[in-house]
């Protein structure tokens, strides 16, 4: 097996696919649909770029392809992914001023956007301008906490680059999928339903994909799982405000996006952009979150203000956006999200516990006032 491995290339992938026919007839090794192929320790990644308008069509090509390169010697998993870029419009003139912009969760109701997904009645990103900030940890203790508060709530890992969700939740096994074939079915643990790309490669696998590839992954995490029903899909976004970041803003129906910053100037600085990326969309926020704002000493329980202190709030205040709270930094958090036991699981009563339902709260209440905003029948008025 090992001899096979060594065997597998780029090459040999591509000369497998030159079997594989195009709607219009064209092998698919040449055909300029195919915009990437990726093979890493046995396992093979590709991207068709296509026509959204043939999607249909191009569906029966993506399996012929994964089925093809699954047969290969030495292939251990296949993932093929359809990438449909659509033209996106001329952006309407904005009518109203920057600080109207930030009234996505408690101005107007936004006009839908993107698609929506089946079984998922709101779709929120939790998202952050950079890394290291602790977004994964907030994600998961936040669907846990809707979840306690009698949300039906999914978690999807959307950080391609550095998926998270396997390690934070102790799961390791792989989906499985409807009877054909083409739905997986999401992992469960914490009564939280989950997907992740970690769920589907090993946790030490570079994931050298480009943005196209990374974008067509996560759509397919969301269209191709047979979610719900949920009430609500908490989605762990990849850091930044980049192109997969802006995509999948705009391609999905986000119901409103939750910032997560670290007290510190140059953290909020990213949090600003990460405001401003979503506001460009139309995209509500739903709050900004403090996370590290302060440190808890675990032997005298003493305060230290690290980073900082209060800057995310003063941020919030400034932008017009609600704050939703302050995450403490405490070993306790870092312990258990290592051991797959997060701070709501393994300790639920603590007061590390509470700041993550406190922030959980805001969020349902942001979410139900645009939910009511949304469903408000028009005023007829008769003279």
């Amino acid at each position: 097996m090992m001899s096979h491995t060594a065997e597998l290339s780029e090459d040999t992938v591509r000369s497998t696919l030159a079997k594989v026919r195009t709607p219009e007839g064209v092998a698919l090794s040449v055909s300029p649909a195919l915009s990437g192929v990726v093979v890493t320790s046995g396992k093979v990644y590709l991207s068709i770029n296509i026509d959204p308008a043939q999607a249909r069509a191009w569906e029966d090509v993506r399996i012929a392809a994964e089925n093809a390169v699954k047969a290969l010697p030495g292939v251990a998993s296949a993932l093929v992914t359809l990438t449909a870029e659509r033209k996106q419009a001329p952006a309407a003139p904005a009518a109203h001023s920057h600080g109207h912009a930030h009234g996505g969760a408690h101005g107007g109701a936004p006009a839908p956007r993107g698609i929506a997904v089946p079984g998922v009645a709101s779709i929120i990103a939790v998202a952050s301008g950079k890394g290291g900030v602790g977004k994964s940890t907030t994600s998961i203790n936040l669907a846990i906490a809707l979840r306690d508060l009698g949300l039906k709530v999914g978690l999807l890992d959307a950080d391609i680059y550095g998926p998270s969700v396997p390690r934070l939740t102790g799961v390791a096994q792989k989906p499985e999928t409807t009877a054909d074939g083409k739905t997986m079915l999401p992992l469960e643990n914490f009564g939280l339903q989950l997907m992740s790309i970690g769920f589907l490669v090993e946790e030490d696998t570079p994931m050298i994909w480009r943005g196209p590839m990374v974008m067509s992954a996560i759509s397919q995490m969301l269209k191709d799982v047979k979610w719900g029903p949920l009430d609500v899909l908490v989605v762990d976004m990849p850091p930044g405000t980049g192109d997969a970041q802006l995509t999948m803003a705009q391609q999905v129906n986000l119901a409103g996006a939750v910032i997560v910053s670290t007290p510190q100037d140059l953290a909020l600085i990213d949090a600003r952009r990460g405001v401003a990326m979503f506001e460009r969309v139309n995209v509500p926020i739903l709050g900004v979150v403090e996370n590290m704002s302060h440190f808890i000493c675990p032997h005298c329980g003493g305060r230290s203000d690290i980073f900082g202190h209060g800057g995310a709030h003063a941020e919030a205040d400034k932008l017009g956006v609600p704050f939703l709270g302050e995450i403490p930094l405490h070993m306790r958090i870092r312990e258990m999200s290592d051991a797959g036991l997060p701070i709501l699981i393994s300790d639920p009563d603590s007061p590390q516990a509470a700041a993550y339902r406190h922030v959980a709260t805001g969020v349902k209440a942001a979410l139900d006032k645009a939910t009511a905003q949304t469903r408000q029948a028009p005023r007829i008025v008769i003279e």
